[in-house]
């Protein structure tokens, strides 16, 4: 079976940036993910080749040899064959066989110098001096993409990646991973060539949503429902945060769109970045008025139509 153009894989054009590159891979490969299609050979096939396409031009220096002729689309050195008439003349031969045969004196072998059946040989058979010096190279890299819930890329955790020989590897998250980010375990790639190193391993990371918390930089937002008497007396409240539940005071007089500041509770501390904050929305609900409420808002008069 012939190798797949990288380009058609991802469905990108040859003029394609980087940037490009990453965003038509992270698209298709959320698509064609074995942990989103499981027991779907087709789609285990595609991801393979997904993976493969974005080893090859996600790297700058792989893309332009592929570009060039000198890889194919698995990464592998091209052989220059013989050309379209081999050695019985034609346009890819030598032109009648070797040019009406060998003649002595002058340009040598039928107008070929010493130097030039070197060269034509050389770039036959594996590149001549070229090859000779080729050594140890370094592997190939995989491409992996791991979704990650909200949780664990605020506090960090360790999370775990199938990979399609039935491998598994364990990723470490870092504190306040972002969506979209690009984790590099080195070593953790192909396996080197001629005693090389081997490549490394390249996680593209998507961080899910999550019902309770959005996220603004290190810090992080929620919406709180508050009752009424909490509300306009004031008191504790338990609010979730991404490390557990803590209780916080509401002060009296609250109203719906009060914004209350938990320090240190939005995205951990990591390097040199401080924790950040939990800002918690406060959403009054009335809920069911008991009879006695009932009563005494009939009988109350708003402080403000007094005045008026």
């Amino acid at each position: 079976m012939s190798e797949r153009d990288p380009y058609s894989v991802l469905g990108i054009a040859k003029t394609a940036s980087q940037d490009d590159i990453r965003k038509a891979y992270r698209k298709l490969a959320k698509k064609y993910h074995p942990d989103l299609n499981p027991g779907d050979k087709k789609a285990e096939e595609e991801f393979k080749a997904l993976n493969q396409a974005n080893d090859l031009l996600s790297d700058a220096d792989k893309r332009a040899r592929f570009d060039r002729g000198e890889i194919d689309a698995s990464g592998q050195e091209r052989h220059p064959g013989f050309g379209g008439g081999g050695f019985g003349g034609g346009a890819g031969g030598f032109g009648g066989g070797f040019g009406g045969g060998f003649r002595p004196g002058g340009a040598g072998m039928g107008g070929f110098q010493e130097e030039d059946l070197n060269d034509l040989f050389g770039g036959m058979f594996g590149g001549g001096a070229r090859a000779r010096r080729a050594g140890p190279r370094k592997g190939a890299d995989r491409s992996f993409a791991l979704n990650v819930s909200f949780l664990d890329a605020v506090n960090g955790a360790t999370s775990r990646v199938n990979l399609p020989d039935g491998a598994t590897l364990d990723v470490r998250i870092p504190p306040g991973m972002e969506d979209g980010k690009v984790l590099r375990l080195r070593g953790k790639g192909m396996p080197g060539v001629q005693g090389g190193p081997a490549g490394d391993a390249l996680i593209t990371v998507t961080v899910l949503p999550d019902a309770t918390f959005t996220r603004e930089g290190s810090d992080l937002r929620e919406t709180l429902p508050v009752d009424l008497k909490t509300a306009v007396l004031g008191g504790p409240i338990m609010v979730p945060t991404p490390t557990g539940t803590v209780k916080m005071n509401v002060p009296a007089g609250s109203d719906t769109g009060t914004v209350l500041r938990l320090r240190g509770k939005g995205v951990q501390a990591h390097g040199s970045k401080e924790a950040g904050n939990l800002y918690v929305r406060l959403e009054v609900k009335v809920g069911k008025a008991d009879p006695a409420l009932e009563a005494f808002l009939k009988d109350w008069t708003p402080q403000e139509a007094v005045g008026a």
